[in-house]
């Protein structure tokens, strides 16, 4: 069994968002940006981004299905929930819980620029840039962890540890 160890608290969370906050509320001032969450990881995230962010702004989903019940990603990407606003001629801004390997990210920043946004940005609360197997560029980055499971904040391991208000990494019991 799995035994989840604190790795990121839910107060370095908080303190982080702020500082994002602040950054995407200077770039999207006046401009009412539509910001889109990927599911199911990046909700927990998303819902306290806005809450701080204090700007007129909208919000979307979008779900994309890469990952079986293990830790590696199947390879294999397809949308499994659209969105139901259309973007063209929109500020985009993408809330990501993680960018792994960037392979589902890549898929669906190429899968948004088709429908002609004016912009389309990227919010990442984590980056694992040891793992990238495809360049993604994260215009707001959280934090960078190393090359680690991690769960909790939203992110999950087989639809558990969601719940927990840190974000840790998974520690096999001796």
């Amino acid at each position: 069994m799995e035994n989840p160890r604190v790795f990121i608290t839910r107060q370095q969370i908080s303190a982080r968002i702020a500082d994002l906050a602040e950054q995407i509320r200077q770039d999207y001032r006046h401009k009412n940006p539509l910001l889109i969450g990927i599911l199911k990881g990046s909700f927990v995230f998303l819902s306290d981004l806005i809450r701080v962010l204090d700007i007129p702004l909208e919000v979307d989903f979008i779900r994309v299905s890469s990952y079986g019940s293990g830790k590696e990603s199947s390879g294999k990407i397809e949308v499994v929930h659209d969105l139901t606003t259309p973007i063209e001629g929109r500020e985009v801004l993408v809330i990501e819980d993680i960018v792994d390997t960037g392979l589902s990210l890549s898929f669906i920043l190429d899968y948004l620029r088709q429908r002609n946004p004016a912009s389309l940005r990227l919010c990442a609360l984590l980056d694992k840039p040891s793992r990238r197997k495809t360049p993604v560029h994260i215009d707001y980055p959280g934090f960078t962890i190393p090359d680690r499971f991690v769960v909790g904040y939203g992110l999950d391991f087989d639809e558990r540890y969601r719940y927990l208000p840190d974000i840790c990494y998974l520690e096999e019991d001796e």
